[in-house]
């Protein structure tokens, strides 16, 4: 039996070409490479070895850092504890690992990384056009230069960033795959840039190197807020670092010798759409040999003053192409495709026709009664591309600096001699790597199970956006915190968030609240002035963002550092919490509360106080796990008063919580808020109003993801199951039952009796409402982190079986590799197959009675009617029977009550 070694990660990327800090973190994987696996494995040393030279590692020698033969079961977030690492250059490293197994050390394949450019090795100077017009939408800027390589290269990298959005090309093909570069951060305060291994790209002689450059967030359309947010201006700063092969080097960079003009992008902006005129595209102007005589010299920019930071978290990519189901004409000569999925991205279009003859691209979520492209619920947004034909032969086109969300394009021409041969939807999101899979026995569960994948795809862009089709697409910080727990049980987030995390603290503000939306964007300045009036320095469950997502990545990742990065920004957000209460009673002026509940109006009060405790008990937690025991005691002692203060000001003697909507039941159960004695009533009141609702819910955006964690824990877990498969209004399945590909915005985003609601909010892709996920994988698959090993170090299984699901099949690839979980149920017979990771360690809470086992999982005992084992990596398999729902609610809430006489 032998072990390999898999998915060797710098930072939670392979191979990565420009880390952000001095002291990476190494992660790998662990399998086993046999048909009959063992159990119970774990790695009981590691060594690591990095070095300067491939070479040197294939020797196994590390000139920059051994670490020896460590006595550590840690695979996870190991440190770099070597020779200071240099700016800008090529390190290789190995892991050799020994098992519990075997005596013999195995080694990894080869790992590389590059580390990030120094500040003071940046030679360039920012280039663009200072004279841009005063109009909505400008032209793209088109810079060129040529270089001469004079040797054979052994290495080549190209540093790209810009204040607005860039498109590198050499030697007429485009530079690496990322989509709305350099990503959207608040760019008075910091900028990401690119690294792209160019090698294969260059060749000896003369070479051109060219960048298309567009407005971007920077200097475009953001929101709601108008154009030029951050800058006027839209300029870029590039770095070409070139190794040769007998050992010299030599850097190439943006300046004044490069040339610039005009081009076929007559406009490319986020919220505007496109407009391309490909008669004015000159040929070869990204080639050697071009003529830019004519052309002129860019404007020179001052130095940036903020952060230039390599990229962080996933790049956005194209992840996909579709292709449409049906087509049809309209009355008036357009053919509308439809590509059967809402989705994020843009269409590309290839047609021929006369030149000057013009193909217009319509982009929409819906059709309206009539069967035509529903564009109402855009507001200011405009998801149109205009193409100009040059008339010489076929051509495709597809945009450059922008994005729709739709899942239908009308297509219109000028003439009918124009052709469309073809129209393809292009994918893109955040290129977050799937890790969970889940399939039940319920087909119209597996469609939300999808729309809620594809709403998370539709919506993580740089930033976890709110929707991609109207004038908004801000990083809702309240919409993330609800779904992130979700969102990393669908794919890996952890780099996605922490990026998020540095976007969320750059906009707190100087008294220490924490955003609604990240990046800022203005947002701060235009509630306070716009008619809605969004006039509250701080929401609650959006500010909390701040403390419940660094938990969470810490949960689900093992990431200790994002915990001591944002320590400081949390302490400030609570300390602004306590001075900006009257006896830790929160006000009731925070404007979102429990957005879009249906029938039900939670108190901002009440909701703002519980969330209150709840960042308050997350950071005594926190605390204890930095070591930090003195805040630990603090925050508990808070916490401790907080629930005193709510349990007198909100809650009578007989569990009524005031507003006795669920959403106030659900957050104050679910937040530890009650006193032992009044929460088997708060539970028994939540199921009434639940049942008096005619088994419907009423929560929105924050009550929502808790909702069935609660009933589930609380012995209703049939009732979880009766919302999840409710197919009347308002419920998931509403949706789906009418088509629905994504999760809506609203519950009453259109519905049979009314129809679309208001247009002024009103988007079909959304993925707030879908964190019910969270709930499908923790309770109804059951697969579940362990608090105190974190990131699935130890693993607890606890699926609750119920409702009319016979059947679940799930996945969930953590940091150690694989879970899998297989029940079916059938009456009162359960039965169920687990797969558990090399170098992990499992509780496993099966429900009901066990009468048969396979595989050595060790018996501890019996807890709330389920047969409890604890086992270590490999398959197991059980057989139980199951204890009534009825019976399990009686002894669940007798437990609550007996744990607390």
């Amino acid at each position: 039996m032998t072990i390999k070694i898999v998915r060797l990660l710098v930072e939670d990327e392979e191979n990565p070409l420009a880390i952000g800090t001095d002291c990476p973190r190494f992660s790998w994987q662990l399998a086993q490479n046999s048909l009959d696996p063992e159990w119970n494995l774990l790695q009981v040393a590691y060594r690591i070895i990095v070095a300067d030279s491939e070479p040197i590692l294939a020797e196994d020698q590390g000139n920059m850092w051994d670490s020896g033969k460590i006595e550590s079961d840690q695979s996870v977030y190991v440190p770099y504890r070597g020779r200071t690492l240099t700016s800008g250059t090529a390190y290789f490293y190995k892991v050799q690992i020994w098992c519990s197994n075997q005596q013999d050390g195995v080694w990894s394949p080869i790992g590389k990384f590059d580390t990030a450019l120094a500040d003071a090795d940046w030679n360039g100077k920012w280039i663009g056009r200072a004279d841009q017009q005063e109009e909505e939408l400008v032209p793209a800027s088109y810079l060129r230069r040529e270089l001469n390589i004079d040797k054979p290269v052994l290495r080549a990298r190209l540093y790209a960033t810009a204040l607005g959005m860039y498109e590198a090309r050499l030697n007429g093909e485009r530079v690496g795959d990322h989509i709305l570069a350099p990503g959207w951060t608040d760019y008075a305060q910091r900028t990401l840039y690119q690294t792209y291994d160019v090698t294969q790209m260059l060749h000896e002689g003369r070479n051109a190197w060219a960048i298309i450059l567009g407005t971007g967030w920077y200097a475009g359309n953001v929101g709601m807020m108008g154009t030029r947010i951050y800058g006027s201006n839209p300029c870029c700063l590039m770095q070409l670092r070139v190794e040769y092969q007998d050992g010299t080097s030599a850097s190439f960079c943006t300046d004044e010798s490069w040339r610039m003009n005009e081009g076929p992008i007559r406009y490319s902006d986020m919220i505007k759409g496109e407009s391309f005129d490909s008669r004015l595209e000159q040929r070869g102007w990204d080639r050697s040999g071009f003529d830019d005589s004519n052309w002129t010299v860019p404007d020179l920019f001052q130095e940036y003053p903020g952060t230039l930071q390599p990229q962080n978290g996933p790049p956005v990519r194209i992840t996909q192409t579709l292709e449409p189901v049906r087509s049809y004409m309209t009355e008036r000569g357009t053919i509308i495709f439809d590509f059967g999925q809402n989705m994020t991205g843009w269409t590309s279009l290839t047609a021929i026709g006369p030149a000057g003859s013009k193909v217009s691209v319509n982009h929409a979520e819906m059709l309206d009664e009539s069967g035509l492209l529903y564009t109402l619920n855009l507001r200011k947004a405009v998801q149109t591309c205009h193409y100009v034909l040059d008339g010489e032969s076929k051509q495709t086109f597809q945009p450059h600096f922008t994005f729709h969300g739709f899942r239908y394009a009308e297509v219109e021409t000028s003439s009918e001699e124009v052709t469309v041969l073809a129209l393809t939807g292009k994918v893109i999101h955040s290129d977050t790597p799937p890790s969970g899979e889940l399939h039940t026995s319920d087909e119209l569960v597996n469609q939300l199970i999808s729309n809620i994948k594809w709403g998370q795809r539709s919506n993580f862009l740089s930033v976890p956006m709110d929707c991609p089709q109207r004038d908004e697409r801000l990083g809702w910080t309240g919409d993330a915190q609800i779904f992130i727990r979700t969102a990393s049980y669908n794919m890996n987030v952890a780099g996605f968030f922490r990026k998020y995390m540095v976007d969320i603290i750059d906009a707190q503000s100087p008294e220490g609240a924490f955003p609604d939306v990240a990046p800022d964007a203005g947002w701060r300045i235009y509630k306070g002035i716009s008619n809605a009036k969004w006039f509250a320095p701080d929401n609650a469950g959006w500010g909390d963002a701040g403390v419940i997502i660094p938990w969470t990545v810490y949960l689900m990742y093992g990431d200790l550092d994002i915990l001591s990065d944002c320590y400081a920004s949390m302490q400030r957000w609570v300390e602004y919490l306590e001075k900006n209460s009257e006896g830790l009673l929160r006000a009731d002026y925070a404007d979102h509360a429990d957005w879009l509940s249906i029938g039900a109006d939670t108190p901002k009060d009440v909701l703002a106080t519980a969330y209150f405790g709840y960042s308050v008990s997350l950071l005594a937690r926190i605390a204890r796990v930095l070591g930090k025991d003195e805040d630990e005691q603090a925050y508990l002692a808070l916490f401790k008063r907080i629930c005193d203060a709510f349990m007198g000001a909100y809650v009578s003697s007989d569990g009524r919580i005031k507003g006795d909507t669920q959403t106030v039941y659900v957050l104050a159960i679910h937040f530890d808020l009650l006193a032992p004695a009044i929460k088997p009533q708060a539970i028994n009141r939540l199921e009434q109003l639940i049942v008096n609702n005619g088994c419907r819910l009423s929560t929105g955006f924050l009550g929502v993801g808790y909702l069935l964690p609660v009933l589930s824990q609380n012995g209703l877990n049939d009732l979880a199951y009766q919302l999840l498969q409710q197919e009347e209004f308002p419920s998931w399945l509403y949706s789906v039952k009418h088509g629905a590909t994504t999760i809506w915005e609203r519950w009453d985003g259109w519905t049979e009796e009314k129809g679309f609601q208001s247009p002024s909010m009103n988007s079909f892709n959304h993925y707030s409402l879908g964190s019910v996920g969270e709930w499908l994988y923790r309770y109804a698959a059951g697969i579940e982190p362990d608090s105190f090993e974190p990131g699935f170090k130890k693993i607890r299984i606890k699926p609750y079986p119920g409702g009319g699901l016979t059947h679940i099949n799930g996945s969930y690839e953590c940091p150690y590799g694989i879970i899998t979980v297989d029940w079916v149920r059938e009456n009162n017979r359960f039965s169920m197959k687990v797969s558990l990771p090399v170098n992990t360690t499992a509780e496993l809470c099966i429900p009901g009675s066990v009468t048969h086992t396979v595989g050595p999982a060790k018996y501890v005992g019996s807890k709330e009617g389920r047969s409890v084992y604890t086992a270590g990596s490999g398959h197991y398999y059980f057989e139980s029977e199951l204890i009534t729902e009825e019976a399990r609610s009686q002894g669940k809430l007798q437990e609550v009550a007996d744990e607390h006489e």
